[in-house]
């Protein structure tokens, strides 16, 4: 199977997900540009970023007209996490290559069975207190800065569960947060992105916007609570697939 049909297909499949789903674009990219495409993990990782920061911001615009946006919440929640992305991802080119998958791993256990947990979305607010949103999206820039993650996979269990939106509002917000931030490791990240292979980042990424346009229509067919759930099936995937590609 030929390379560029691996990132055409894979592509689409992270831009679906991330559109319906607001996060866990990265956390898919970054395994399938590790194992079936060849990169390496440092540069999966960036191109990660790359792919993840192009998509959200399509994807973002869709959210935004149908009213899912909470810009206030987002923006801050993103500023927060500026700084920390910048300074986690200016260490993560000191960590040892394996310790990215496994750290990869945990994190979406984690914040699967903080999806998971019954009733996360039965008392969700209007009213978000700042001081906890900086603290949140504090603790997401760092993630994001040293897993090359947009953050999606996390903003969308803290939009929910520690800051009280409803699953469409933090899908919406996510994608603000997930743009702001992808960006801001990219800074640090810039002089990798000439190295990437773009014969695989390009289709991937054209790929990946067409299919979050569509994931989008996807998740506005679907109820609140079974997003959730799925959200959180796809992240046990994924943790199972780091593990098992780690030690394979």
């Amino acid at each position: 199977m030929s390379a560029l049909f691996l990132a055409l297909a894979a592509g689409a499949v992270i831009g679906l997900v991330l559109g319906a789903l607001g996060g866990g674009g990265s956390v898919l990219a970054v395994p399938a540009l590790i194992y079936p495409l060849g990169l390496t993990p440092v540069a999966a990782t960036t191109a990660g970023l790359v792919v993840v920061a192009l998509t959200s911001a399509a994807a973002l615009t869709g959210h935004a007209r149908d009213g899912h946006v909470r810009w206030g919440v987002g923006l801050l929640f993103a500023a927060a996490g500026i700084g920390p992305a910048v300074l986690g991802s200016a260490a993560a080119s000191h960590l040892p290559a394996d310790v990215l998958p496994t750290a990869f791993a945990v994190v979406a256990v984690v914040a699967a069975a903080r999806m998971l947990r019954p009733g996360v979305e039965a008392g969700a607010v209007g009213r978000v207190r700042p001081g906890r949103a900086a603290a949140a999206g504090a603790g997401l820039g760092a993630m994001t800065g040293v897993l090359g993650v947009g953050g999606g996979f996390l903003a969308v269990p803290a939009l929910v569960s520690v800051l009280g939106l409803r699953m469409r509002e933090a899908v919406g917000t996510s994608l603000l947060v997930i743009t702001v931030n992808s960006l801001a490791a990219l800074t640090v990240r810039g002089g990798t992105v000439d190295g990437l292979d773009w014969s695989v980042v390009a289709p991937f990424t054209g790929a990946a916007v067409l299919g979050a346009w569509d994931g989008r229509r996807l998740g506005a067919r679907v109820r609140g609570g079974t997003l959730r759930q799925v959200f959180a099936v796809v992240l046990l995937a994924v943790a199972v697939c780091m593990v098992a590609g780690s030690v394979a």
